[in-house]
């Protein structure tokens, strides 16, 4: 408890990982991670509970510096001669011509690093990767967790090694790091009758494809699902069909940075409350 305490102190929002193993102990913990000490003395008061950092609401990027699982894993040609991720991550530093800063950082029970750093506070969202920018580094941002210093798994401790304020991400790291842009999404064709219905369900269309657009961070999903319902009402009364509404929303939300599963999850959901309000528009016909 009082580790957690601490860690929320420092506005890391935390919440509860299983006895002496990295696995969450609630469901949505993203969701549901807090720096309430309150809540945080309730649900630690009950168990022993491990500590999981929310890396997204805590505005934290952690590079996560591996060591090899076994002897035999060597590394690959482009960074022979590394025994671990820290020696990646040093190699990268010099070739951008930087070195790694001072941060706050961990040792996880298994012989590894974390490396806490502030999430830059312009540019787009980093997420989770894993190797994406050298052998053994993996990062873990929007979406993922660490475990925190003062917990355990398997018997092993993860240890605070160096405790300073988490120094802000480099911006060569944050270049590497960021999400490649999506291709621009092709011309969907949704056939509509032309006559005044017809034009009545393009402007719909075209309606909740701008809402969905112009949608800004952290709404975007919530502006996905009113258009899912709008268009899902026009499919309940026959208008449109449910491959249609995907078919239209799918390419906008992955242009705005959603991602594939929480949009078909997203999409499936306000089709399913429109149909319980259709709209039907009479002497409306599709064209074959």
């Amino acid at each position: 408890m009082a580790v957690a305490l601490a860690a929320a102190e420092r506005g890391w929002h935390v919440f509860p990982l299983r006895p002496d193993d990295k696995r969450p102990a609630v469901r949505d913990w993203e969701n549901r991670a807090t720096t309430d000490p309150a809540r945080i003395r309730r649900c630690w008061s009950t168990g022993p509970y491990g500590i999981g950092v929310a890396c997204g609401p805590s505005g934290l990027v952690v590079v996560d510096l591996d060591t090899p699982k076994t002897s035999t894993d060597t590394p690959p040609t482009e960074w022979a001669g590394a025994r671990h991720g820290l020696d990646v991550l040093t190699t990268l530093a010099d070739r951008h011509g930087h070195h790694i800063g001072v941060t706050y950082t961990v040792a996880t029970g298994r012989g590894g690093t974390h490396l806490y750093h502030r999430h830059p506070a312009s540019g787009p969202n980093l997420r989770n990767t894993a190797g994406t920018v050298g052998w053994l580094v993996d990062t873990r941002a929007h979406g993922g967790y660490v475990v925190a210093a003062g917990s355990t798994a398997n018997g092993r401790p993860y240890t605070t090694t160096y405790d300073t304020d988490p120094a802000l991400l480099p911006g060569w790291l944050a270049d590497l790091l960021a999400p490649k842009p999506l291709p621009a999404p092709g011309p969907v064709t949704v056939v509509v009758p032309v006559d005044r219905h017809g034009r009545y369900v393009a402007a719909a269309i075209r309606r909740q494809v701008a809402h969905l657009a112009a949608a800004g961070e952290g709404t975007r999903n919530h502006a996905l699902f009113t258009s899912a319902v709008a268009l899902g009402q026009l499919a309940a009364g026959g208008a449109l069909t449910d491959a249609d509404v995907c078919a239209v929303l799918e390419p906008v939300a992955l242009s705005v940075g959603l991602r594939h599963g929480e949009i078909s999850r997203t999409i499936a959901s306000g089709l399913r409350v429109g149909a319980r309000n259709p709209r039907s528009l009479p002497a409306v016909g599709r064209a074959a």
